[in-house]
Protein backbone atom coordinates (compact mmCIF):
# COMPACT_ATOMS: atom_id res chain seq x y z
CA UNK A 1 0.00 0.00 0.00
CA UNK A 2 1.42 3.15 -1.01
CA UNK A 3 0.61 6.14 1.54
CA UNK A 4 1.22 9.63 0.63
CA UNK A 5 1.88 12.51 3.35
CA UNK A 6 -0.61 14.80 4.14
CA UNK A 7 -0.25 18.08 4.83
CA UNK A 8 -3.11 19.15 7.09
CA UNK A 9 -3.42 22.10 10.43
CA UNK A 10 -4.46 19.80 11.92
CA UNK A 11 -0.93 18.76 12.04
CA UNK A 12 0.58 21.72 12.61
CA UNK A 13 2.34 22.51 16.32
CA UNK A 14 0.73 24.97 18.57
CA UNK A 15 0.70 26.87 22.10
CA UNK A 16 -1.59 26.00 25.12
CA UNK A 17 0.00 28.35 28.34
CA UNK A 18 3.13 26.95 28.93
CA UNK A 19 2.73 23.84 27.00
CA UNK A 20 3.79 23.38 23.26
CA UNK A 21 1.89 20.88 21.72
CA UNK A 22 3.07 19.03 18.54
CA UNK A 23 0.05 19.20 16.80
CA UNK A 24 -3.36 20.72 16.93
CA UNK A 25 -5.58 17.22 17.47
CA UNK A 26 -7.00 17.02 21.32
CA UNK A 27 -8.22 13.54 22.39
CA UNK A 28 -11.75 14.56 24.00
CA UNK A 29 -12.93 12.97 27.00
CA UNK A 30 -14.58 9.58 26.48
CA UNK A 31 -15.80 8.03 29.22
CA UNK A 32 -15.12 4.06 29.25
CA UNK A 33 -16.13 2.91 32.87
CA UNK A 34 -12.66 1.33 32.98
CA UNK A 35 -11.86 2.48 36.66
CA UNK A 36 -11.93 0.16 39.63
CA UNK A 37 -15.43 0.38 42.21
CA UNK A 38 -13.68 2.34 44.15
CA UNK A 39 -12.66 5.05 41.28
CA UNK A 40 -8.49 4.00 41.58
CA UNK A 41 -7.94 4.33 37.72
CA UNK A 42 -5.52 1.17 36.97
CA UNK A 43 -2.91 -0.99 34.65
CA UNK A 44 -5.60 -0.68 31.76
CA UNK A 45 -5.98 2.86 31.90
CA UNK A 46 -2.31 3.66 32.04
CA UNK A 47 -1.74 1.47 28.88
CA UNK A 48 -5.44 3.22 27.18
CA UNK A 49 -3.90 6.48 27.44
CA UNK A 50 0.11 5.87 26.64
CA UNK A 51 -1.08 4.18 23.28
CA UNK A 52 -2.59 7.74 22.30
CA UNK A 53 0.14 9.83 23.52
CA UNK A 54 0.62 11.35 19.92
CA UNK A 55 -2.00 13.30 20.50
CA UNK A 56 -1.29 17.48 21.19
CA UNK A 57 -2.82 17.26 23.99
CA UNK A 58 -5.13 14.41 26.29
CA UNK A 59 -8.48 15.55 28.08
CA UNK A 60 -8.57 12.42 30.18
CA UNK A 61 -12.20 11.24 31.40
CA UNK A 62 -14.82 12.87 33.50
CA UNK A 63 -13.49 12.50 37.02
CA UNK A 64 -15.61 13.23 40.32
CA UNK A 65 -14.22 15.18 42.47
CA UNK A 66 -16.39 14.25 45.53
CA UNK A 67 -18.14 11.19 46.26
CA UNK A 68 -22.01 12.22 45.61
CA UNK A 69 -21.06 13.33 42.25
CA UNK A 70 -20.42 9.90 41.10
CA UNK A 71 -22.06 9.13 38.01
CA UNK A 72 -22.02 5.79 36.62
CA UNK A 73 -20.29 3.07 38.36
CA UNK A 74 -16.22 2.02 37.72
CA UNK A 75 -16.37 6.38 36.70
CA UNK A 76 -12.90 7.32 38.24
CA UNK A 77 -11.96 10.11 40.59
CA UNK A 78 -9.69 12.52 41.81
CA UNK A 79 -10.62 13.10 46.17
CA UNK A 80 -8.57 10.74 47.82
CA UNK A 81 -4.73 9.66 48.38
CA UNK A 82 -5.39 6.17 46.46
CA UNK A 83 -7.55 7.92 43.05
CA UNK A 84 -4.59 10.69 43.32
CA UNK A 85 -1.99 7.75 42.86
CA UNK A 86 -3.50 5.20 40.31
CA UNK A 87 -3.79 8.79 38.03
CA UNK A 88 -0.22 9.27 38.39
CA UNK A 89 0.92 6.37 37.04
CA UNK A 90 -1.46 6.96 34.11
CA UNK A 91 0.18 10.37 34.07
CA UNK A 92 3.69 8.94 34.10
CA UNK A 93 2.79 6.50 31.30
CA UNK A 94 1.65 9.57 29.23
CA UNK A 95 4.32 11.33 30.07
CA UNK A 96 7.20 8.26 29.46
CA UNK A 97 5.19 7.90 25.85
CA UNK A 98 5.92 11.76 25.09
CA UNK A 99 2.25 13.11 25.58
CA UNK A 100 0.58 15.82 28.13
CA UNK A 101 -2.97 15.47 29.96
CA UNK A 102 -5.59 17.62 31.50
CA UNK A 103 -8.02 15.78 33.70
CA UNK A 104 -11.91 16.77 32.89
CA UNK A 105 -13.46 17.22 36.55
CA UNK A 106 -17.28 16.42 36.14
CA UNK A 107 -19.67 16.03 39.19
CA UNK A 108 -23.12 14.18 38.00
CA UNK A 109 -25.75 16.22 39.77
CA UNK A 110 -29.18 14.30 39.53
CA UNK A 111 -26.96 12.78 36.84
CA UNK A 112 -26.15 10.22 39.48
CA UNK A 113 -27.97 7.48 41.72
CA UNK A 114 -27.86 6.02 45.56
CA UNK A 115 -26.14 2.44 43.95
CA UNK A 116 -23.66 3.94 42.54
CA UNK A 117 -22.54 6.28 44.93
CA UNK A 118 -24.14 5.41 47.73
CA UNK A 119 -25.19 9.02 48.53
CA UNK A 120 -28.84 10.39 47.16
CA UNK A 121 -27.25 13.38 44.51
CA UNK A 122 -27.75 16.74 44.91
CA UNK A 123 -29.01 19.55 42.15
CA UNK A 124 -30.04 22.85 41.61
CA UNK A 125 -33.61 22.18 42.18
CA UNK A 126 -35.27 18.64 43.36
CA UNK A 127 -36.47 17.92 39.57
CA UNK A 128 -35.44 14.40 38.70
CA UNK A 129 -33.25 12.96 35.44
CA UNK A 130 -36.20 12.24 33.36
CA UNK A 131 -34.71 8.77 32.26
CA UNK A 132 -33.52 5.72 33.87
CA UNK A 133 -29.66 5.85 35.04
CA UNK A 134 -27.21 2.66 34.91
CA UNK A 135 -26.24 0.89 38.02
CA UNK A 136 -23.86 -2.16 39.02
CA UNK A 137 -27.59 -4.27 38.74
CA UNK A 138 -28.55 -2.98 35.33
CA UNK A 139 -30.62 0.45 34.42
CA UNK A 140 -32.69 1.77 37.06
CA UNK A 141 -35.03 4.93 37.54
CA UNK A 142 -33.63 7.95 38.63
CA UNK A 143 -34.14 9.37 41.86
CA UNK A 144 -35.61 12.42 42.94
CA UNK A 145 -32.18 14.57 43.75
CA UNK A 146 -31.95 16.82 47.07
CA UNK A 147 -31.66 20.79 46.49
CA UNK A 148 -28.81 22.45 47.18
CA UNK A 149 -28.56 24.44 49.82
CA UNK A 150 -25.84 27.40 50.04
CA UNK A 151 -23.50 25.05 52.13
CA UNK A 152 -23.63 22.26 49.43
CA UNK A 153 -22.96 24.66 47.00
CA UNK A 154 -20.03 26.86 49.02
CA UNK A 155 -18.54 23.00 49.87
CA UNK A 156 -18.92 21.82 45.85
CA UNK A 157 -17.09 24.86 44.88
CA UNK A 158 -14.22 24.29 47.43
CA UNK A 159 -14.42 20.48 46.11
CA UNK A 160 -13.48 21.20 42.86
CA UNK A 161 -10.50 23.77 44.18
CA UNK A 162 -9.57 20.70 45.46
CA UNK A 163 -9.62 18.00 43.21
CA UNK A 164 -7.92 20.93 40.57
CA UNK A 165 -5.32 20.40 43.58
CA UNK A 166 -5.36 16.71 43.57
CA UNK A 167 -5.00 16.47 39.58
CA UNK A 168 -1.61 18.54 39.79
CA UNK A 169 -0.96 16.13 42.33
CA UNK A 170 -1.73 13.43 40.07
CA UNK A 171 0.98 15.05 37.51
CA UNK A 172 -1.63 16.52 34.93
CA UNK A 173 -0.67 19.57 33.19
CA UNK A 174 -4.27 21.25 34.27
CA UNK A 175 -7.89 20.62 34.42
CA UNK A 176 -10.80 20.96 32.32
CA UNK A 177 -14.20 22.31 34.42
CA UNK A 178 -17.00 20.15 32.71
CA UNK A 179 -19.67 22.86 32.13
CA UNK A 180 -21.29 20.57 29.53
CA UNK A 181 -23.61 17.45 28.32
CA UNK A 182 -26.18 17.97 31.42
CA UNK A 183 -24.38 17.42 34.35
CA UNK A 184 -24.33 19.63 37.45
CA UNK A 185 -22.71 23.29 36.02
CA UNK A 186 -24.96 22.57 33.01
CA UNK A 187 -27.91 21.85 35.49
CA UNK A 188 -27.74 25.27 37.03
CA UNK A 189 -27.58 27.21 33.83
CA UNK A 190 -30.49 24.89 32.04
CA UNK A 191 -33.92 26.70 32.98
CA UNK A 192 -36.14 23.04 33.39
CA UNK A 193 -33.85 21.77 35.66
CA UNK A 194 -32.91 25.03 37.77
CA UNK A 195 -36.00 26.46 39.06
CA UNK A 196 -34.55 28.08 42.20
CA UNK A 197 -35.71 31.60 43.18
CA UNK A 198 -31.91 32.48 45.02
CA UNK A 199 -28.70 34.15 43.98
CA UNK A 200 -28.11 30.55 41.90
CA UNK A 201 -31.60 30.64 40.03
CA UNK A 202 -33.88 32.81 37.66
CA UNK A 203 -32.14 35.05 35.48
CA UNK A 204 -28.83 34.32 33.04
CA UNK A 205 -27.10 35.99 35.24
CA UNK A 206 -27.72 34.28 38.43
CA UNK A 207 -27.95 30.99 36.28
CA UNK A 208 -24.52 31.14 35.37
CA UNK A 209 -22.96 32.24 38.80
CA UNK A 210 -21.93 28.90 40.23
CA UNK A 211 -20.35 27.78 36.97
CA UNK A 212 -18.41 30.91 37.17
CA UNK A 213 -17.67 30.69 41.31
CA UNK A 214 -16.33 26.89 40.35
CA UNK A 215 -13.98 28.00 37.37
CA UNK A 216 -12.71 31.00 39.63
CA UNK A 217 -12.13 28.58 42.97
CA UNK A 218 -9.98 26.37 40.81
CA UNK A 219 -8.13 29.23 38.94
CA UNK A 220 -7.39 30.38 42.48
CA UNK A 221 -5.90 26.66 43.10
CA UNK A 222 -3.55 25.96 40.88
CA UNK A 223 -3.54 29.37 38.30
CA UNK A 224 -5.73 30.30 35.37
CA UNK A 225 -2.97 28.91 32.78
CA UNK A 226 -4.29 25.36 34.14
CA UNK A 227 -7.80 25.39 33.69
CA UNK A 228 -9.97 24.63 30.72
CA UNK A 229 -14.03 24.83 30.59
CA UNK A 230 -16.21 22.64 28.47
CA UNK A 231 -19.55 23.73 27.18
CA UNK A 232 -22.17 22.21 25.30
CA UNK A 233 -24.89 25.63 23.99
CA UNK A 234 -27.77 24.05 23.20
CA UNK A 235 -27.26 20.69 23.94
CA UNK A 236 -29.77 18.84 25.08
CA UNK A 237 -27.98 15.60 27.10
CA UNK A 238 -29.21 14.54 29.96
CA UNK A 239 -32.59 15.76 30.05
CA UNK A 240 -31.61 19.58 30.01
CA UNK A 241 -33.19 22.11 27.88
CA UNK A 242 -31.76 25.84 27.37
CA UNK A 243 -34.88 28.47 26.73
CA UNK A 244 -32.39 31.43 26.27
CA UNK A 245 -29.02 29.72 24.83
CA UNK A 246 -28.17 32.87 22.57
CA UNK A 247 -28.15 35.07 25.72
CA UNK A 248 -26.83 32.65 28.00
CA UNK A 249 -23.21 31.64 26.71
CA UNK A 250 -22.29 35.26 25.84
CA UNK A 251 -22.68 35.86 29.20
CA UNK A 252 -21.03 33.19 30.13
CA UNK A 253 -18.04 33.48 28.37
CA UNK A 254 -17.13 37.14 29.31
CA UNK A 255 -17.78 36.27 32.89
CA UNK A 256 -14.92 33.07 32.28
CA UNK A 257 -12.91 35.44 30.03
CA UNK A 258 -12.60 38.00 32.44
CA UNK A 259 -11.24 35.53 35.38
CA UNK A 260 -8.17 35.03 34.79
CA UNK A 261 -7.21 38.69 34.54
CA UNK A 262 -8.46 39.27 37.86
CA UNK A 263 -6.23 36.52 39.42
CA UNK A 264 -3.51 36.50 37.22
CA UNK A 265 -0.60 35.23 38.34
CA UNK A 266 -2.14 33.42 41.48
CA UNK A 267 -0.90 29.16 41.71
CA UNK A 268 1.06 30.36 38.59
CA UNK A 269 3.64 27.89 39.93
CA UNK A 270 7.92 28.47 40.00
CA UNK A 271 7.87 28.60 36.28
CA UNK A 272 6.64 32.19 36.79
CA UNK A 273 4.17 33.41 33.72
CA UNK A 274 4.60 31.53 30.65
CA UNK A 275 3.72 32.93 26.98
CA UNK A 276 0.95 31.99 24.53
CA UNK A 277 -0.26 32.78 21.35
CA UNK A 278 -3.86 33.46 21.22
CA UNK A 279 -6.06 33.04 17.99
CA UNK A 280 -4.87 35.83 16.32
CA UNK A 281 -1.37 34.64 16.77
CA UNK A 282 -0.50 37.42 18.78
CA UNK A 283 1.66 36.48 22.35
CA UNK A 284 -0.08 36.91 25.59
CA UNK A 285 1.06 35.97 29.49
CA UNK A 286 -0.68 32.71 30.13
CA UNK A 287 -1.74 34.06 33.54
CA UNK A 288 -3.94 36.43 31.73
CA UNK A 289 -6.83 34.23 30.70
CA UNK A 290 -7.80 30.59 31.25
CA UNK A 291 -6.12 28.13 29.54
CA UNK A 292 -8.94 26.88 27.12
CA UNK A 293 -12.45 26.87 26.23
CA UNK A 294 -13.67 23.36 24.68
CA UNK A 295 -17.35 23.64 22.74
CA UNK A 296 -18.86 20.48 22.24
CA UNK A 297 -19.96 19.75 19.13
CA UNK A 298 -19.21 23.14 17.17
CA UNK A 299 -20.86 23.48 14.12
CA UNK A 300 -18.69 26.81 11.95
CA UNK A 301 -21.85 27.15 10.43
CA UNK A 302 -23.97 28.66 13.60
CA UNK A 303 -23.75 32.60 14.46
CA UNK A 304 -23.09 31.53 17.98
CA UNK A 305 -19.89 29.61 17.21
CA UNK A 306 -18.39 33.05 15.70
CA UNK A 307 -20.36 34.91 18.78
CA UNK A 308 -18.22 32.72 21.31
CA UNK A 309 -14.87 32.90 19.14
CA UNK A 310 -15.24 36.43 19.05
CA UNK A 311 -15.75 37.45 22.84
CA UNK A 312 -13.31 34.45 23.87
CA UNK A 313 -9.58 35.77 23.81
CA UNK A 314 -7.38 32.78 24.92
CA UNK A 315 -7.93 29.23 23.19
CA UNK A 316 -10.68 27.40 21.60
CA UNK A 317 -11.16 23.91 21.05
CA UNK A 318 -14.01 23.05 18.84
CA UNK A 319 -15.34 19.27 19.28
CA UNK A 320 -16.84 19.31 15.96
CA UNK A 321 -20.36 18.24 15.06
CA UNK A 322 -20.55 14.67 13.52
CA UNK A 323 -23.79 13.59 14.13
CA UNK A 324 -24.72 12.30 17.70
CA UNK A 325 -25.66 8.42 17.34
CA UNK A 326 -24.97 8.36 13.92
CA UNK A 327 -21.70 6.13 12.30
CA UNK A 328 -17.81 8.05 12.41
CA UNK A 329 -17.45 9.20 9.04
CA UNK A 330 -14.49 7.57 7.66
CA UNK A 331 -12.10 10.59 7.75
CA UNK A 332 -13.18 10.12 11.89
CA UNK A 333 -13.42 14.34 11.58
CA UNK A 334 -10.56 15.87 9.53
CA UNK A 335 -12.62 17.64 7.22
CA UNK A 336 -15.39 18.99 9.62
CA UNK A 337 -12.00 19.91 12.16
CA UNK A 338 -9.90 21.33 9.13
CA UNK A 339 -13.48 23.56 8.30
CA UNK A 340 -13.12 24.74 12.20
CA UNK A 341 -9.59 25.88 11.96
CA UNK A 342 -10.37 28.29 9.13
CA UNK A 343 -13.41 29.39 11.78
CA UNK A 344 -11.31 29.98 14.28
CA UNK A 345 -11.01 27.35 15.84
CA UNK A 346 -7.42 26.75 17.41
CA UNK A 347 -7.23 23.26 18.34
CA UNK A 348 -9.73 20.41 17.54
CA UNK A 349 -10.94 17.35 19.63
CA UNK A 350 -12.05 14.35 18.62
CA UNK A 351 -13.16 11.31 20.79
CA UNK A 352 -14.29 8.00 19.00
CA UNK A 353 -11.83 8.73 15.89
CA UNK A 354 -9.24 8.33 19.19
CA UNK A 355 -10.49 5.89 20.87
CA UNK A 356 -10.68 3.34 17.67
CA UNK A 357 -7.18 4.97 16.72
CA UNK A 358 -4.34 4.74 19.04
CA UNK A 359 -1.89 6.35 16.30
CA UNK A 360 -4.87 8.75 14.87
CA UNK A 361 -2.00 11.36 14.27
CA UNK A 362 0.40 9.08 12.06
CA UNK A 363 -2.54 7.89 10.49
CA UNK A 364 -3.61 11.46 9.11
CA UNK A 365 -0.41 12.04 8.55
CA UNK A 366 0.27 9.24 6.40
CA UNK A 367 -3.26 9.36 4.70
CA UNK A 368 -4.14 6.18 5.89
CA UNK A 369 -7.29 4.51 6.63
CA UNK A 370 -9.15 4.39 10.11
CA UNK A 371 -9.76 1.56 12.48
CA UNK A 372 -14.21 2.00 12.86
CA UNK A 373 -15.18 2.33 16.27
CA UNK A 374 -16.49 -0.75 17.69
CA UNK A 375 -19.76 1.12 20.12
CA UNK A 376 -20.76 -2.34 21.92
CA UNK A 377 -17.58 -2.21 23.96
CA UNK A 378 -17.61 1.60 24.77
CA UNK A 379 -18.94 1.59 28.43
CA UNK A 380 -19.73 -1.00 31.11
CA UNK A 381 -18.06 -3.92 29.81
CA UNK A 382 -15.12 -3.68 31.38
CA UNK A 383 -11.91 -4.73 30.30
CA UNK A 384 -9.14 -4.33 27.21
CA UNK A 385 -11.50 -5.50 24.37
CA UNK A 386 -12.63 -2.38 22.40
CA UNK A 387 -10.31 -0.20 24.85
CA UNK A 388 -6.40 -1.25 24.38
CA UNK A 389 -6.66 -3.65 21.66
CA UNK A 390 -7.46 -1.42 18.31
CA UNK A 391 -4.37 -2.09 16.05
CA UNK A 392 -2.13 0.65 15.06
CA UNK A 393 -1.01 1.13 11.57
CA UNK A 394 1.89 -0.79 11.79
CA UNK A 395 0.23 -3.39 13.11
CA UNK A 396 -2.57 -2.97 10.31
CA UNK A 397 0.57 -2.36 7.35
CA UNK A 398 1.55 -6.01 8.01
CA UNK A 399 -1.66 -7.24 7.67
CA UNK A 400 -2.32 -5.28 4.26
CA UNK A 401 0.99 -6.33 2.89
CA UNK A 402 0.94 -9.88 3.71
CA UNK A 403 -2.91 -10.00 2.04
CA UNK A 404 -1.80 -8.03 -0.97
CA UNK A 405 -4.47 -5.24 -0.72
CA UNK A 406 -5.59 -2.12 0.60
CA UNK A 407 -8.57 -3.10 2.20
CA UNK A 408 -9.06 -0.54 5.42
CA UNK A 409 -8.61 -2.10 8.83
Amino acid sequence: MTKRPVTSRLLEPAALGRLNLPNRLVMAPLTRNRAGADGVPGTLMSTYYAQRAGAGLIIAEAAAPNPVGQTYPNIPAIHNEAQVAGWRRVTEAVRHAGGRMFLQLQHGGRVGHPDNSGLVPIAPSPIPLPETIHTPSGRQPSVVPREMSAHDIQATIADFADAARNAIAAGFEGVEVHAANGHLLHQFMASNSNRRNDAYGGPVEHRIRFAVEVVQAVAQAIGPQRVGVRISPGGVFNGVREDDTEALYPALVTALDGIGAKQDGIGAGQDGPARTEDHSGSATEAGSTLAYLHIVFADPDQPLFARIRESWSSTLIANPALGWGGPLPVDGGRAAGERLLEAGADLIALGRAFLANPDLVERVRAGAPLNAPRDEYFMYTGGATGYTDYPTLTAAQRRIDTAGSQTPV
